[in-house]
């Protein structure tokens, strides 16, 4: 494969152990002594706080712990059955271009959910990536009803990305309810087990292998 080095971390990774973990390898990586990363894992029920996230979207600030993130984006929670995939490229070596490199990490979760038959789309305005469910009913202005399936937050650091996206599983749905997700109120939340979807952690981790090298070539 490319020299991207993958893991996945068994058991529920501790979130501020992790995130320490994580600024250490993107130092090494920065300074040539390690190869960029990709860590796949979850985490146990908690709530992690973006750089513009309101207070007022903590509707349950004592149900789980509250981690002040630093990566971009507002609240999200994270949980069992969630699969989070922490993204650790260099970009200085694939083009100084944060937009694309987002779009490239939409583009990656798109593709994957493709591979399960689910058509994931972009929203204006709203990171992250979405499914519509013709199975409810529409808004009171007459849209589809949709629900966000995937979540996407990074930070980089001299040009070397982290933090990355998180894709819903099986995770406990009524979890989402001690927040507004992402800040959006309209919307719901989904997985790929919500949809009707026999998908195991195993399955997604083998299509994120699967489709990484069409959105991130070496």
């Amino acid at each position: 494969m490319s020299g991207v080095e993958w893991a996945i971390l068994p058991g529920l990774s501790p979130y501020a152990e992790t995130l320490a973990a994580m600024e250490d390898r993107v130092a090494a990586i920065r300074g040539g002594e390690a190869s960029e990363a990709i860590w796949l894992l979850e985490h146990p029920p908690l709530y992690t706080a973006g750089t513009s996230a309101r207070p007022e979207d903590l509707v349950q600030p004592g149900r789980f712990p509250v981690h002040v993130a630093g990566r971009g984006g507002q609240y999200t929670y994270h949980g069992p059955g969630q699969r989070v995939a922490y993204v650790m490229l260099d970009l200085e070596r694939r083009g100084r271009d944060v937009r694309r490199f987002v779009s490239a990490l939409e583009d990656w979760v798109i593709d994957t959910l493709s591979e399960f038959n689910v058509r994931g789309e972009r929203r204006e305005g709203r990171v992250g990536v979405w499914v519509v469910r013709p199975d409810r009913a529409p808004s009171p202005a007459g849209d589809p009803a949709e629900d966000k399936i995937a979540a996407i937050g990074v930070k980089l650091r001299r040009w070397v990305s982290f933090h990355g996206l998180s894709i819903n599983v099986e995770p406990d749905l009524s979890h989402f309810g001690g927040i507004v997700p992402c800040g959006i109120r309209d919307h719901g939340v989904t997985s790929l087990v919500d949809l009707g979807l026999p998908v195991t952690m195993q399955d997604l981790d083998a299509a994120l292998l699967r489709t990484f090298p069409r959105h991130f070539p070496d």
